[in-house]
């Protein structure tokens, strides 16, 4: 963890920001938190498991608000989980080169960049049905990434259900949520198997990420729109991205 007091305040400051953005779109966050902590250089054995935590209590809170509004598509979710799940504990129990881990993460990075400013797909009314084996196969990938990098999957999922037209952006934010939960407990549960500990400090971001985590999630789902926070994200997760190309 961050072991300079002084730096540790705008970092807790952060923190509820970036939580409370990915919930209004259903997200756990995982990928603005391991951005976040990349900016302030934590050691990178700490990062994944401290992301996939926040996630689990993140995302859950997305979820409920959003299966409550109605927009959850059970069969969509089982479509992906079946595989994702077991494919997420495999690439928990994988550790990565640290510097091969970073430049991964920096492409991710992008990736949810471009989701944040809303350049992948739109929803559409004509919705097409999963056949199984692409959901087999978009489930297993996304889960085994996920596993690896330290992510739910959520990032990567919802912009596949919008483009090739498997849901509508309310329905890929609900199910994507429960998505993240499962992929991130699996993954998490694959890194505890291999002798990976969570200390107490990590449990203390839990608190403070959850309260942004309720208001997305409320937020969210009552069909709030922040532009300029999206914005302002998306610069940070800039940063953290170029920061993990030149270290």
């Amino acid at each position: 963890m961050i072991e300079n007091l002084i730096l540790i305040w705008p970092f807790l400051m952060l923190l509820p920001v970036i939580s409370f953005l990915y919930a209004t779109v259903g997200h756990g966050g995982a990928s603005g938190y391991l951005a976040l902590m990349a900016l302030f250089s934590f050691a990178t054995e700490t990062m994944k498991p401290t992301a996939l935590l926040l996630n689990l209590f993140v995302a859950g809170i997305a979820f409920y608000y959003y299966y409550k509004e109605g927009y959850f598509n059970k069969k969509l979710f089982f479509s992906f989980a079946f595989a994702s799940i077991p494919f997420a504990f495999i690439g928990g129990t994988i550790d990565l080169d640290p510097a091969l881990y970073k430049k991964i993460l920096g492409i991710l990075l992008i990736f949810a960049i471009l989701k944040m400013l809303n350049v992948f797909g739109k929803e559409r009314d004509e919705i097409k049905e999963v056949k199984i084996w692409q959901g087999l196969i978009v489930g297993g990938a996304i889960g085994f990434f996920s596993g690896l990098i330290g992510i739910g999957g959520g990032i990567i999922l919802s912009p596949v259900i919008l483009i090739l037209h498997w849901g509508k952006m309310k329905e890929a934010a609900a199910v994507s949520a429960l998505f993240i939960w499962v992929n991130s407990a699996a993954g998490l549960i694959g890194q505890v198997s291999t002798g990976v500990t969570l200390d107490f400090q990590s449990f203390v971001l839990v608190g403070i990420a959850i309260i942004g985590g309720f208001l997305g999630g409320y937020f969210g789902s009552k069909k709030l729109s922040n532009n300029n926070l999206r914005f302002l994200l998306a610069f940070v997760l800039a940063l953290a991205s170029i920061k993990l190309f030149l270290i």
